[in-house]
């Protein structure tokens, strides 16, 4: 399997290999799968020896972004709240959406000289490690609230193992909790095909926020790399990373792929289903949610003939990328949104994605949302160690 640079997928890398996962039935060992929720059949590549990678991925929309790297304090005392995120006004925000050349806020904020770090701390062995990765399938968990799920190997081809990175962040908590099960990281840092990666200082309180920074900004993680894979910590992988690049990405010219929501489409339903499961607090729903409809967000209609996205609410624990322009201008201002309202971020993937298509009429996006059953065939999917208390 030779993934440079190349004209064209060879013959025979869409030839019939068709793969169909065993279905995910809720019984011993925690996986979880509604009575109706099953993985479809998909149509792999026959094998990653057929592969190259195309050589198009310039034809889609160029601009240079930049990424605000220390903010400076805005008034005289000498009081100062550092933040992550950094403190981006609503024109800032609002300036940000244009897919143009610009610097802007996207995470990795530090504060003024002298000041301590925002935090997500990583040491300098595993950046150096991070700097070389060209493709990334990557996860964390955060707060112990997962087990380690490593990939399953036998469906990883020799290729994907010696070329592709697997990293798994987690805190310290978490790594003293996986060494007393027995779960110790080698030399190499690695546990299976996983690399662990750990990180200091936490940037939030919320566990799920801080999540979104590896889930989110794998182009910022990952400075050198053209494409990504995030998966969950509830889910296994069990399908070569390579096949699901030329799947979801090369074979549809797509730059950026998730899968729809397994039950629900409109931003309204889930809502009240985040409400109703006390998955975030109430008033800061309501105002997140009414800035989205101030500023134009409207029910999804099924049958609008010419809608966007087969749906609002994507399942978002599996998502592919190709690290081009508009793909991390769209993870920015997906992760900006989380760090500004609530960690919930299904309730402002469409509000990103249709404000970033309406501020930018002419410039493509190329946009690939699957079915939900496809995402239960790429992985299967147990239920979280612990549960994480609403914020």
């Amino acid at each position: 399997m030779h993934p440079q640079v190349g004209p064209t997928l060879q013959k025979g890398a869409h030839s019939g290999h068709r793969r169909v996962a065993t279905m995910d039935i809720p019984s011993k060992g925690g996986v979880l799968l509604g009575s109706h929720n099953f993985p479809c059949e998909i149509g792999f590549a026959k094998s990653v020896d057929y592969l190259v990678e195309p050589s198009d991925l310039t034809n889609f929309t160029q601009f240079s972004l930049k990424y605000i790297d220390r903010e400076q304090k805005t008034s005289s005392n000498n009081v100062f709240d550092l933040r992550f995120g950094g403190h981006q006004t609503l024109e800032e925000r609002q300036q940000s959406f244009y897919a143009k050349n610009q610097t802007l806020h996207c995470g990795f904020v530090k504060g003024p000289p002298g000041y301590p770090s925002t935090g997500f701390e990583i040491n300098e062995k595993d950046k150096a490690y991070m700097n070389t990765c060209k493709i990334v399938v990557s996860s964390c968990i955060f707060g112990n609230s997962d087990f380690l799920r490593r990939p399953t190997s036998k469906q990883i081809s020799g290729y994907s193992k010696d070329n592709v990175c697997f990293v798994m962040f987690v805190d310290e908590q978490t790594l003293s909790k996986l060494s007393m099960e027995g779960n110790v990281p080698d030399d190499g840092g690695k546990i299976g095909l996983w690399r662990l990666v750990v990180i200091r200082n936490l940037p939030y309180k919320d566990m799920r926020r801080t999540g979104k920074v590896p889930k989110l900004l794998s182009h910022r993680l990952f400075p050198s790399a053209r494409y990504s894979i995030w998966l969950d910590s509830k889910m296994r992988l069990h399908i070569d990373p390579m096949l699901i690049l030329e799947r979801f990405l090369w074979r549809t010219k797509s730059e950026y792929a998730i899968s729809n929501h397994y039950d629900r489409h409109c931003v309204w339903e889930e809502v009240l289903q985040n409400k109703r499961l006390n998955k975030y607090n109430h008033t800061a729903i309501d105002e997140q949610f009414n800035f989205y409809q101030s500023d134009g967000l409207t029910k999804f209609d099924p049958s609008d003939p010419n809608k966007l996205l087969p749906s609002y609410v994507p399942e978002g624990s599996f998502i592919v990328r190709a690290h081009t322009p508009m793909s991390n201008l769209f993870s920015c201002l997906w992760f900006n949104e989380v760090d500004r309202f609530t960690s919930r971020d299904q309730l402002s993937f469409a509000y990103t994605y249709l404000k970033l298509k309406r501020m930018n009429p002419d410039k493509p996006f190329n946009f690939n949302m699957f079915k939900d059953c496809e995402r239960r065939t790429l992985a299967k999917l147990f239920r979280h160690r612990i549960t994480v208390l609403p914020s």
